[in-house]
């Protein structure tokens, strides 16, 4: 039986047309068949309302613009729903962090030479801190070297242990004190910051949420529209179902 939507045909060579475009769905062609319908109604629409452009998605653009209309999200709105869901906005502790690694060598001479070398390296940056990132270039065997030593941000449980407790018990702008040992090998470590964990505040997210709960409402007059649209529709051939 031939898909129709308002005695409109969605004919097989459309439906392999849209398939590509949903390969990655469970169902790609109920999926394509689903998008063909919604755009046929909203062409439909389009024209209902005067919009007859030639290119239909310039005037399913312009139906959704003259009809889909909602009151922006303000500041009182996002407070409030900063306030009513606090758990969404915990920040766990992190830290910004550079390192000079030495790896472990094949035996027991080798490490001790190398254990050696770092603990002369520890001292030197110790004593000249400002020449870290200098001799992160030069001797650590880590890929971050070529970057000074730089890690970048990283939370809690994203680092080896023994690493990861000496960065959260180290002030920042601090050098750890001591050769840290992992499984590398033997880590100088800089904190250069760190962020306890908590409650992120209302004016760092108050852009991003305002943002997101905008983009919600235009989501959900959207839905309601094509929910309107479908329910609307004589679609024969598909059963469409309830969005």
């Amino acid at each position: 039986m031939a898909i129709t939507v308002n005695g409109v045909e969605i004919t097989e060579s459309m439906i392999a047309a849209e398939l590509e475009n949903h390969a990655e769905t469970p169902s790609p062609r109920e999926a394509a068949v689903q998008q063909l319908i919604l755009h046929a109604l909203l062409v439909q629409e389009a024209r209902e309302h005067g919009i007859d452009n030639a290119n239909e998605g310039e005037a399913i653009g312009a139906l959704l613009d003259k009809t889909l209309q909602f009151t922006p999200v303000d500041e009182a709105a996002c407070l409030e729903f900063y306030t009513s869901y606090p758990e969404r906005f915990q920040q766990g502790e992190n830290a910004v962090a550079s390192h000079i690694l030495f790896p472990l060598a094949g035996d027991e001479l080798a490490n001790s030479l190398t254990r050696a070398k770092a603990e002369g390296v520890l001292a030197d940056v110790t004593a000249h801190p400002e020449r870290f990132a200098d001799l992160a270039r030069e001797h650590s065997s880590c890929p971050s070297g070529q970057q000074g030593g730089s890690l970048g941000q990283f939370s809690r449980g994203q680092m080896v242990p023994e690493f990861e407790q000496v960065v959260f018990s180290t002030e920042a702008g601090e050098i750890a004190p001591e050769l840290v040992a992992t499984q590398f090998g033997h880590h100088i470590i800089q904190v250069n910051e760190r962020q306890s964990g908590g409650q992120v505040s209302f004016d760092e997210v108050k852009g991003q949420l305002q943002q997101y709960l905008n983009e919600m409402a235009g989501r959900k007059v959207m839905h309601e529209y094509l929910a309107k649209l479908v329910g609307n529709a004589k679609i024969e051939g598909f059963a469409m179902p309830s969005l």
